[in-house]
């Protein structure tokens, strides 16, 4: 028995290898270098000077963001959000969810006029898609500010497993399919389905997901590629553009493609 035992012992540890290694690795790094200071009132959230100018962009653009957790959070994972504008708009539109606003007794949900690139609380945004254009652009836009008014859990917040940020992000690229956005790893509370579904579509609409309660799934997309979720987090192999996703650390390999539409 012991010597059937040995197989599936071996794969676990693998398992747990892979996604907690890298994990303390993260956590350890973070902890050690984290410089931004702890009080959110003075931490860092003007313009990291990655979206255009809506003052001198004529064209309709849909940014989304990644930025670092604040404070200890951040060793595990990000917050993600959508900002967009219109053609013509002289300001953008983000697309979020903000925890504290239920603990207050408010909506989760935040559709409002902000800066699209802004530090999160001191930590630098990476873009993650761009989509920029003309009138079907703008019909994005519209089905984003539909799909954010549908959203199912806009008076609940939880920081693990979700539904959180990256729920919200994740359930508008589901709706929006177009957008084909692809998710960091370390976007926990990407993984937890809204209504506590079982199956559905991958967050870039390009294949299917399989999760339970956010704590253990995969995803299987020629975006996202091969994803196992376990515990909130993730890890797996992108095929194209090559990389390799890993818990806390996120994505090592070669960049997301940010594809530019245009009329």
């Amino acid at each position: 028995m012991i010597r059937g035992l040995k197989w599936p012992l071996r794969m676990l540890a693998i398992l747990l290898a892979v996604f907690f290694l890298p994990l303390g690795c993260a956590v350890t790094s973070h902890l050690g270098g984290d410089d931004r200071g702890s009080d959110w009132r003075t931490a860092r959230r003007d313009s990291a000077g990655i979206a255009p100018a809506a003052e001198t962009t004529s064209e309709a653009v849909i940014h989304v963001y990644a930025g670092r957790a604040f404070r200890w959070r951040g060793a595990f994972g990000v917050h993600t959000w959508i900002a967009a504008k219109s053609q013509g708009a002289d300001h953008y539109t983000r697309f979020e969810v903000i925890g504290f606003s239920v603990a207050r007794g408010g909506e989760a949900v935040r559709v409002a006029r902000g800066i699209p690139d802004g530090y999160w609380y001191g930590s630098e945004p990476v873009l993650l898609r761009e989509v920029r254009g003309g009138a079907e652009v703008d019909a994005l836009i519209e089905r984003l500010h539909e799909a954010a008014g549908r959203y199912p859990h806009n008076h609940e917040y939880r920081i693990w497993p979700g539904p959180n940020s990256n729920t919200f992000i994740a359930y508008l690229g589901r709706e929006v399919p177009e957008l084909r956005l692809n998710l960091p790893p370390t976007a926990i509370g990407k993984d937890y389905l809204p209504e506590g579904a079982i199956f559905a579509s991958a967050p870039s609409g390009t294949g299917l997901q399989l999760s339970f309660g956010g704590l253990l799934g995969l995803i299987m997309a020629p975006e996202e590629g091969l994803e196992l979720n376990l515990l909130g987090l993730s890890a797996g192999i992108d095929l194209w553009p090559l990389a390799i996703n890993l818990p806390g650390v996120g994505r090592l390999g070669m960049p997301t493609h940010t594809p530019v539409v245009t009329n």
